[in-house]
């Protein structure tokens, strides 16, 4: 998307790059879109450059990403998808989403206490944008049903490495070989 200006058609939820310190921009704010990337929007706004999820896009006039899940038929984390809220999550830099990236470890569920806990890595462990990438996690996976609390614990051990992606993933970004 090239740029373009936009003004917030209602209070907007966005997250600092790369801080990824949660913020809100006001109703009738001039913004600037500099990137859309796997839905999400990354603007600069007072200044600063701020990242909207793309679930959150109507409040820029934008069409907003779906997440849609089966009306929970008793109170429980499906797991599934927890995994599929995880594949709408991309990379800010790569169009690949971070389970094909192979970002996510491990995924544990607290029925009890209604908790997901993430382990997930980054492609390098001095990467600027992993606190927006987990507040992209935690974001999503709290749109899950039944889901109150999301725990993301970044680990470095074992380091990522481009064959822990999918094909599909080591395809698309021309890292098959």
């Amino acid at each position: 998307m090239e740029r373009r200006m936009v003004v917030t058609l209602v209070d907007c939820p966005a997250r600092i790059v790369p801080a990824g310190t949660p913020v809100t921009i006001p109703k009738d704010t001039f913004v600037t879109i500099t990137q859309s990337l796997g839905g999400n929007y990354t603007l600069t706004w007072s200044g600063q450059m701020v990242r909207v999820d793309g679930t959150d896009a109507e409040a820029l006039g934008l069409i907003p990403e779906k997440m849609s899940f089966p009306e929970p038929e008793d109170d429980q984390i499906q797991e599934e998808q927890v995994w599929e809220a995880l594949r709408t999550i991309y990379d800010p830099e790569i169009p690949v989403d971070l389970v094909n990236l192979g970002l996510i470890y491990k995924v544990s569920i607290d029925q009890d206490a209604k908790r997901v806990d993430i382990q997930m890595t980054l492609t390098a462990p001095g990467c600027g944008m992993g606190p927006v990438l987990v507040g992209d996690v935690e974001y999503r996976v709290a749109k899950v049903p039944n889901v109150e609390t999301v725990k993301v614990e970044l680990v470095f051990d074992p380091p990522w490495q481009r064959d822990m992606m999918s094909e599909e993933a080591q395809l698309a970004t021309g890292m098959f070989y």
